[in-house]
């Protein structure tokens, strides 16, 4: 097995961006593939590391990039500026997403029938707005995501599998906003589940995040726990 990496150059909406493709070089033919969609900073080596593990699996691993080429937030301001356009307009997300995932199913080792999405924060809220498209996707996780409803989906049918890894103790989607989340997908017919933790913060699959007073801290645990739950949920979606 040898894991390879290409970055792939596209363009949206006069912005370039680059995201970049994780494959086994070994595999012949066309695999499922994964978006995975970065939090607020931008594309890191965090979310390749990630599509480089969906690789090992027999996947096409794909970091995607919303902000720009080479454009990566360095502060919780930045990163704020960087995601804030985003949240305050759904439709250019969703836009941007739904031509990312054109990139990525054109792409020559991707079975273009065959695609999932999983995200971390800010990035959970993105695979979970690409879901709320309606596009038919094989299935999206989200990782102590956002849940905020993008305010222009109501009424769409939810066609992914949809699984949302959430710490019960996450400032920043409070149960209030889990419970919502229940509701919409249950009123978009979408077959969800949400696998909660106990005693987890946000930003619980960083290693690098602790710091309890904004409430993001790094959890073993429920890091692990979840991954063992994705890739099963991945077999599930592409089975």
């Amino acid at each position: 097995m040898t894991i390879k990496t290409r970055a792939i150059e596209y363009v949206h909406d006069g912005t370039l961006l680059e995201g970049v493709l994780a494959f086994d070089d070994g595999q012949t033919g066309k695999r499922p593939a994964v978006l995975v969609s970065h939090a607020w900073a931008g594309r890191s080596d965090l979310e390749v590391d990630y599509a480089k593990k969906l690789a090992a699996l027999g996947y096409a691993g794909f970091a995607l990039d919303l902000y720009g080429k080479g454009v990566l937030g360095a502060s919780v301001e930045e990163n704020q500026k960087l995601m804030t356009p985003f949240v305050e307009d759904r439709a250019k997300l969703q836009s941007r997403l739904l031509h990312i995932l054109d990139v990525v199913r054109a792409l020559p080792e991707v079975d273009a029938k065959k695609v999932a999405g999983m995200g971390f924060c800010f990035g959970g809220l993105c695979v979970l707005d690409l879901a709320r498209t309606g596009v038919d996707i094989k299935g999206v996780g989200a990782f102590h995501g956002l849940f905020t409803p993008p305010g222009n989906t109501a009424g769409k049918k939810i066609n992914a599998k949809v699984i949302a890894y959430h710490g019960w103790d996450d400032p920043m989607a409070k149960p209030d906003s889990v419970l919502a989340l229940a509701k919409e997908l249950t009123e978009a017919k979408a077959d969800w589940q949400l696998l909660a933790f106990g005693n987890t913060m946000h930003a619980f699959t960083n290693p690098a995040m602790n710091d309890p007073g904004f409430g993001a801290v790094y959890n073993k645990a429920a890091a692990d726990r979840a991954w063992a739950s994705f890739t099963s949920f991945l077999k599930e979606c592409f089975a």
